[in-house]
This record gives C-alpha cells, structure tokens and sequence, in this order.
C-alpha cells in the first residue's frame, strides 16, 4: 500500500521564511496530517549554521552582509552550509509512520533513499554514505541533517546543482586542522561535486525538482496530493494558516539576530 504524502513546492524565498516553513510544517506533523514533501529555494543566497553552532566560529558575517548572503539557524544539527544553486527538500513525517525509525541512521538510509533514486533519473549510481551523505564516484553531492520534535521528524538537506568553493570560503571560516595540507578551494573540489558538473550542462531548479520527487516516489512507494482540501497536483503550496505561521516564524525567530547569535 502507497503511502500519501504532500507535495509542496514552495519555490524561492530568503532563508528566514524558508525556516520558518520548515518549523511550521513540523508542528503540524503530528496526528491526523498528511506527512509531507517540500522543495524549495534560497533567493537571496544564503548560509545556514547548525542548531548548536556558534555564529562568529563558523561565518565570516562581514562577508555575508557585503555579498548580500542571509544568514540563520536551523533547527537541524551539523555544520554550516551555504545555500547557493541547490534543491533542496524538506520531508516531514510523525514519528508513528512507517517510514520513520527510531534509530537515526536506518532513517537517514531509508528517507535518502528517495535521493539517490532520484539522481538515477539522470542515469547516476549515487549512494548512501552514512551518516548523511549521498555521493557519486566519490566525491559529496547531497548532505542532510534531521532533528525529531513532538513526535515528529523533520530532515531536510540540499542536491548541488552547481559548486562555487571559492565563493564558500569566503563565507564561512574554517577551521585550519580541517582544512590539512590541501589548500581549502583545491580540498572542496576534490571531495565536493554538483549536477552541472558531472553532466556537463546546466541543471535547471524545475527538471532538478521532477527528477528527484520521482525518485522519492518510487524508491519510498509514496503518492503525492495538494494541498489539504484541493488535492490537484497544481495545489503545491502552504495552506492559508501555514504560510500565516511561516511568516511569523521567519519575522520573530529565524530573522532575529538573538536567535542567530545565541547557541541554544
């Protein structure tokens, strides 16, 4: 039996709604609702730090603020990410589903499987690399984070569709016994690649978007409906009270400077 899913496409927005979706789409998890599958963008580009980072180690805001980069917290853990050419996926399910697990790392395997079907759509043997990469010959082209709240799940993580490591270090600071022998720039290039990249072309966000959902659909055995009430495939957006939420969130927590500089 086919399990039902939401599927949004939110498109692009500034990293403080983006969040803000992202929370209010786990709030709502629990009970009755449908789990559901997002994709979105991040216009303007931005860096996101993880829930337990401190701000000034990992980004260089003088930097971000003269590039006109945002930058938020997430309610995920991990490092810091810049968010530039990418689609990126939100998927968010109560804890009672049956694709969820109690352990972390059988959830990360099976929900990236939806990934890594959906880079076969454009004939890659990528694969699952624990804890929460997926790679292709080698080299990172999508990482993921989670967090569990209320009985709910929520991982989301990016598919790069293009690379700009110089661009990345200027942003974000790191940490000189990471970095090693290789110079920053040269060590990203080696371990990080992107769609456009492996295929020689430019990869658009909407045929990014199609490959991918398939994939989840097929490696997760789910079907996709709208938007509660109006289950037409053109139905890809938040509801009314969501996207009421959503802006509230992005406006007093995700774009608030206290949110952004304090650890939790």
């Amino acid at each position: 039996m086919s399990h039902v899913f939401r599927l949004l496409d939110t498109g692009f927005h500034d990293a403080f709604y983006n969040m803000g979706l992202d929370q209010t789409l786990l709030e709502g998890a629990g009970g009755e609702s449908l789990p559901c599958l997002r994709f979105y963008g991040w216009k303007p580009r931005a860096v996101s730090i993880g829930y337990f980072q401190g701000l000034d180690e990992e980004v260089n805001v003088f930097s971000c603020g003269e590039r006109g980069v945002d930058v938020v917290r997430r309610l995920t853990g991990g490092g810091a990410v810049f968010h530039n050419a990418e689609l990126t996926y939100s998927l968010i399910l109560s804890l009672d589903h049956p694709l969820a697990r109690r352990s972390i790392q059988e959830s990360y395997r099976i929900l990236c499987a939806g990934i890594v079907r959906g880079l076969k759509n454009f004939g890659l043997d990528a694969s699952f690399v624990p804890i929460n990469d997926i790679e292709y010959k080698g080299k990172k082209i999508s990482g993921n984070a989670q967090t569990r709240k209320n009985g709910a799940l929520l991982q989301h993580g990016t598919v790069l569709l293009d690379n700009d490591p110089e661009l990345m270090f200027e942003l974000l600071k790191v940490v000189p016994e990471k970095a090693g022998a290789r110079p920053p720039v040269a060590g990203v290039k080696q371990r990080v690649s992107s769609l456009s990249e492996i295929l020689g072309r430019e990869v658009p966000y909407g045929e990014a978007l199609a490959a991918i959902s398939r994939g989840f659909g097929e490696a997760l055995d789910i079907e996709f409906t709208g938007t509660p009430g109006n289950p037409s495939e053109k139905a890809r957006l938040p509801s009314p009270d969501e996207e009421e939420r959503a802006l509230y969130l992005a406006k007093n927590r995700f774009a608030d400077s206290l949110w952004t500089g304090a650890r939790p």
